[in-house]
């Protein structure tokens, strides 16, 4: 299993403004090409302002197929011109991340 984390610092202030407009109009996107996220956390300790969200693939090449269909979608490419436009992120940074044989995943 690959899982794909990504953390999403946000400008601050502007978390819970993230939070709402990608809730309402961004994660339905996703779950429709994507799945359910394996979860979807805020940041209580360490570095603030933080969103970091899980995605489990069943492989790389599954992830690209499924990433690339989903960034060629119209209501994805407008979900993601709005979300630039209200200057909610500051930095994102993604890792995929392999599973070993005695992971529960």
């Amino acid at each position: 299993m690959i899982v794909d984390q990504r953390t999403y610092t946000m400008v601050p202030g502007r978390l819970n403004a993230f939070l709402e407009l990608y809730e309402r109009e961004g994660l339905p996107i996703q779950r429709r090409h994507l799945g359910e996220p394996i979860g979807y956390f805020t940041v209580e300790t360490g570095p603030q302002n933080q969103v970091v969200h899980l995605w489990g693939y069943a492989s790389a090449a599954e992830r690209e197929q499924k990433r690339g269909d989903m960034e060629k979608d119209p209501d994805w490419i407008a979900y993601r011109r709005k979300s630039a436009e209200a200057g909610n992120v500051q930095y994102q940074e993604n890792k995929l991340l392999r599973s070993v044989s005695f992971s529960p995943l």
